[in-house]
């Protein structure tokens, strides 16, 4: 489980931060809106923990970018503005819960089992790309019913790219899975993944296709017939 905090008092972002990974959840922490957006363009996170009192622009206006940049992880906003009319506004421009400060960390952990919950149990049991499915509650691969071997290396790059069909995958993305896996990674680690990957698909008839995007990361896209 990875979480973005998103606080600018460093006070309270590293209170937040001990609590989190007191409970065995990663946590990512930066204090300003454009730091949140880089980092959430290359990590796919599980929770947003999100302040709207950002030095550079308003939280509100980065909620909406990160929605509009594809953002399905639900959002929770930690505020001090406690006004119906605030609260309205926040869950309309796409958060999914509010916390109003000041708050018990035993009720923001709670709030963040909860959303996390509610993210899995809507969550697709098989995801299909073409002629290939992958099931993340086990992490099995199969092409037309064949189970395609995998190294958890291999499983782990997978699982992002089917999630991330047809989307530019960036290659950073793909490290910080594998720095899950548990060992250390070498510098080449993910394109090592990526060459076994694509010798796999290429032994089946499966519909897709594995792309290197020079200099961003890779692509993973479904192939027509006639393509």
């Amino acid at each position: 489980m990875r979480l973005l905090l998103i606080e600018d008092s460093s006070r309270l972002r590293d209170l937040l931060t001990e609590r989190v990974h007191g409970v065995g959840w990663r946590v990512d922490s930066v204090g300003s809106a454009s730091e949140a957006r880089s980092s959430a363009a290359a990590i796919s996170y599980d929770l947003i923990l999100l302040d709207l009192g950002l030095p550079d622009y308003d939280g509100l206006t980065l909620l909406m970018q990160l929605r509009q940049d594809g953002l399905t992880a639900p959002v929770l906003v930690i505020t001090a503005r406690s006004g119906i009319d605030d609260r309205v506004n926040a869950l309309d421009k796409g958060a999914d819960d509010l916390l109003i400060k000041p708050f018990n960390h035993l009720e923001l952990l709670a709030r963040c089992r909860a959303l996390l919950r509610r993210t899995a149990s809507h969550q697709l049991d098989v995801i299909e790309v073409g002629d290939l499915t992958f099931e993340p509650s086990s992490g099995a691969a199969r092409i037309a019913g064949e189970v395609m071997p995998l190294s958890p290396r291999e499983r782990s790059v997978l699982e992002v790219l089917v999630r991330h069909a047809g989307q530019v995958v960036p290659k950073e993305m793909l490290e910080t899975k594998l720095s899950e896996v548990g060992d250390e990674i070498s510098t080449n680690a993910v394109e090592l993944a990526i060459s076994r990957l694509r010798r796999r698909l290429q032994a089946f008839e499966t519909g897709v296709a594995l792309e290197t995007v020079r200099g961003i990361g890779y692509l993973l896209r479904e192939v027509t017939a006639d393509a």
